[in-house]
């Protein structure tokens, strides 16, 4: 989707996706010591806000307007200033190199060539030891599953993504079943953790 068909669906309603945090990403990251983070397609901020009430020092990064207006609007009520967002396309954002600790890259659908580019910057974005967490729909998700965008161009396996990022060190690659409201079955998504080496 376009940066403008964004901006609508974000301006459409008072918070377009849940205020709590994705569940995965909670089970996947509570027990890391708080350091620098990074989420990348961070939407209304509701990922980043709630690593920065854990003690993490966080950058949104999201290429709508009207997501990044809302996500500072609430990490000014809460998270204590530990939450700082930016608005900025992710095929020209350059993050700094090594100095993140975490860097999340959650449901950002892209095709192969234009994803591999966001996580490669995202991969040079590690410090020694850093954790890159990605989670995305996966491709059976359009035959055996529900919801998500139903076109194959932008979907990815969890082999697909450790193969992205081959040279980390790999520690979970899996398919991952979520419940929907409503829905007959579960949507299926593609978990990778991996790590960076330390030197």
């Amino acid at each position: 989707m376009r940066r403008e068909d964004w901006d609508r669906r974000y301006a459409e309603k008072d918070l377009l996706w849940s205020a709590s945090p994705n569940r995965l990403l909670v089970a996947q990251v509570q027990d890391l010591p708080p350091g620098r983070a990074l989420d990348l397609a961070c939407g209304e901020g509701r990922n980043a806000l709630w690593l920065a009430e854990r003690g993490w020092d966080v950058l949104g990064v999201d290429f709508s307007e009207v997501a990044i207006a809302k996500a500072r609007t609430r990490a000014g009520e809460a998270a204590g200033g530990r939450a700082t967002f930016l608005c900025a396309d992710l095929l020209d954002f350059e993050p700094e190199r090594t100095a993140f600790d975490l860097v999340v890259v959650l449901f950002l659908q892209l095709p192969a060539a234009e994803r591999r580019l966001v996580l490669g910057r995202a991969a040079s974005a590690l410090a020694p030891g850093g954790t890159l967490l990605v989670l995305g729909h996966d491709l059976t998700n359009l035959t055996d599953g529900v919801g998500g965008p139903s076109d194959p161009s932008v979907l990815y396996t969890p082999d697909e993504i450790a193969a992205d990022l081959a040279g980390l060190e790999l520690e979970r690659a899996e398919r991952v079943l979520r419940d929907v409201a409503d829905a007959e079955r579960p949507a299926i998504d593609a978990l990778v953790r991996v790590r960076a080496p330390v030197y």
